[in-house]
């Protein structure tokens, strides 16, 4: 057997505030289970008192110890592209990235949140209404879920945000990308639900830290299906309210999940099992 084949994996995490990120067990479970070595890290900027402006050394000191790559979040996603050699089609239309390839002494920008949103939404929604959608976050996390809905066949999407001209720079981003579609900046959101099939929640909203609903409730109706991104917990008030109304739900774990299937298949050039990833998520929080 070759060096290459039994040498350790090692990979990341940057960003602040992640100690409690499942991520790391994800990739390292999945890793054993291939028979393999795989030391993931969390690289906090919190923890190690930097900031942003730290990531070129960061990402320096990974290569040097021979990190395989870097998995990317807040608030490093856009921050960390003038430091990469080359950017995935996919990464260079959302403006983000939250997996970085290290190899070659080059470092390779990808995105995988977005498809980690749209195979769980593809596998938790079958069949879904696509003619029309509300999306309430513009963010990061809302860049990549948007991206996902409009590549999956939404035909009409409108955005909201705290910050209008978030919204409004959102739609005018990924307008040319979806010419079929219709994307806006929404302004009434009551009149905007009336007429949606589905709602993506798309900001921190109902996270542990953040309770509480994104909406006013009295505007969900059966006829809603419901996708959420906050997956801690995984059970939010928005998704149980939902349920509640008779609303076909996705919770955020699948998006958690596959987005850690598209980093670890980058990272170590293996195929994962992404239903034994599943259930490894699910056992964690449970």
């Amino acid at each position: 057997m070759t060096e290459t084949l039994v040498r350790p994996l090692r990979a990341g995490l940057i960003g602040a505030g992640i100690q409690a990120s499942l991520t790391p067990r994800m990739h390292m479970v999945e890793g054993a289970a291939h028979g393999r070595s795989y030391d993931y890290e969390l690289i906090d900027l919190l923890a190690l008192g930097a900031t942003e402006a730290d990531l070129p050394r960061l990402i320096a000191d990974a290569e040097s110890r021979g990190l395989a790559g870097l998995n990317i979040t807040h608030p490093c996603k856009q921050a960390v592209i003038p430091y990469l050699d080359e950017l995935a089609p996919d990464a260079r239309r959302l403006g983000a990235v939250n997996t970085v390839v290290l190899k070659g002494g080059r470092r390779h920008g990808h995105n995988t949140d977005w498809w980690g949103f749209a195979e769980s939404f593809r596998r938790g929604l079958p069949a879904a209404d696509l003619s029309s959608a509300v999306q309430l976050g513009a963010g990061g996390a809302g860049v990549a879920t948007a991206y996902a809905g409009l590549s999956l066949g939404l035909r009409q999407l409108a955005v909201f945000d705290r910050e209008p001209e978030r919204a409004e720079a959102l739609a005018a981003m990924l307008s040319p990308l979806f010419p079929d579609a219709e994307i806006t900046a929404g302004s009434d959101l009551a009149a905007a639900m009336r007429s949606a099939a589905g709602l993506i929640h798309a900001t921190p909203t109902g996270m542990a830290k953040y309770p509480g609903l994104p909406l006013d409730p009295e505007l969900l109706a059966p006829r809603h299906w419901v996708a959420e991104i906050v997956y801690f917990p995984l059970e939010t008030a928005l998704l149980e309210e939902a349920r509640r109304r008779g609303c076909r739900t996705l919770d955020g774990g699948g998006m958690a999940v596959f987005q850690a299937v598209g980093a670890f298949r980058l990272f170590t050039g293996l195929e994962p099992d992404a239903a034994r990833m599943l259930d490894h998520f699910k056992a964690m929080t449970g």
